[in-house]
């Protein structure tokens, strides 16, 4: 990161303990980070706004917030700059000789959580990559705040019930929702349990940071761990079923996902927050 960086965000350039973060199940590892410290501590009255709104939509595990909540919260997601969460808009998360040593790394920190809800911010440096994964009885409002990112989703075709533990492993049909480029600022995309795109793979194709709010929170006590999955080759056509089968109505294109481990390019890193502090 540049000096003119860490000034516009007020860093303090330190060693951090990273530690395991719970939903994606990245493989965390320790490394010199630049950690988030804003020269101004005052809440942003949209981010407090936010919170209190969440407060007020996400009662508990098994519940969908109503139209109009969703409503409300992507009027509040759309109209927030990077600046409310203590970010410059001329973030750079890695250097030239950072950019060298490999796999871009993402980064994380959790501005709020509690078991209704989390508030998080992911940072991808260009051409990192958060795997196709699953928010299981999750609904997610996703804002980017900086760059631009391919975004791919699906949804099942043959959904599970959110609360059957023995969901199968085996291959499953899924319509492919989006398959796009987005770039800062634009709306807030909002997935559910079951449509909207709850399985997604962000791939940044510049500088990315990203707002996420999650009702409920990844828990792996409560049966809502985090699956990884991949697109089947053209040949791996489960039953010599079609791989680029179409839905009668609708006509989107499908796909075969097939259940995997935690992939090679899923490590994560976790910051500790140190921006604007919202106010319980």
């Amino acid at each position: 990161m540049t000096t003119e960086a860490v000034s516009k965000v007020g860093y303090a350039h330190s060693k951090v303990a990273m530690k395991k973060k719970s939903g994606y199940r990245s493989r965390c590892r320790r490394r010199n980070h630049d950690r988030y410290a804003p020269d101004n501590k005052t809440v942003p009255m949209v981010l407090q706004r936010l919170f209190l709104s969440c407060k007020d939509v996400f009662t508990g595990p098994g519940t969908v917030p109503a139209p109009s909540h969703v409503q409300m919260l992507c009027s509040i997601l759309d109209d927030m700059k990077p600046e409310d969460v203590g970010l410059s808009s001329k973030l750079q998360l890695l250097s030239a000789k950072d950019a060298m040593k490999g796999t871009p790394i993402v980064t994380s920190t959790t501005i709020y959580k509690c078991q209704n809800f989390s508030l998080c911010l992911f940072f991808l440096p260009p051409t990192a990559v958060i795997p196709l994964h699953n928010h299981p009885g999750m609904t997610v409002f996703s804002k980017l705040l900086l760059g631009t990112m391919h975004i791919k989703s699906y949804d099942w075709v043959d959904p599970v019930d959110a609360n059957d533990s023995a969901a199968p492993t085996k291959p499953r049909l899924a319509k492919l929702v989006a398959d796009s480029d987005f770039t800062a600022p634009c709306n807030t995309s909002v997935l559910y349990p079951t449509t909207g795109g709850n399985i997604h793979e962000f791939t940044a194709i510049t500088t990315c940071a990203v707002l996420d709010v999650l009702g409920p929170p990844y828990s792996k006590d409560d049966g809502r761990d985090c699956s990884y999955y991949k697109e089947l080759p053209l040949p791996a056509v489960p039953n010599g079923e079609n791989q680029e089968a179409k839905e009668d109505d609708g006509g989107e294109s499908c796909r075969w996902l097939e259940e995997i481990g935690v992939p090679e390019n899923s490590h994560m890193d976790e910051i500790e927050y140190l921006g604007p502090q919202i106010i319980e």
